[in-house]
């Protein structure tokens, strides 16, 4: 289910993601179009709603905050991230369990 958003990169795993901001509990919340997709208790104001993606995706995963970046989408909805560090089979694993 989740190995189809994720594509390897020289700098690490990426990961297409569609985030809905102000939601009641911040969460990996399954998939949508193709996308992890990703429910965020912060607003979309002065970068808080994407410092929080990187936590909620780094905890879902267990790596460090700073393995995971987001490389494109900052003002968007649909961002992709990268995650340094784990393989595809141990993110869709991970993600699977979260």
């Amino acid at each position: 289910m989740f190995r189809e958003m994720l594509s390897e990169r020289p700098d690490g795993i990426a990961i297409d993601v569609r985030v809905i901001p102000r939601a009641g509990r911040s969460g990996i919340a399954g998939t949508r179009d193709g996308a992890l997709l990703v429910r965020l208790n912060a607003a979309p104001v002065d970068n808080a709603a994407n410092a929080e993606l990187i936590e909620v995706i780094a905890a879902a995963l267990g790596v460090p905050k700073r393995a995971v970046s987001l490389v494109s989408g900052h003002t968007s909805r649909r961002k992709t991230v990268v995650v340094a560090g784990p393989t595809a089979a141990d993110i869709t694993a991970r993600l699977e369990n979260a």
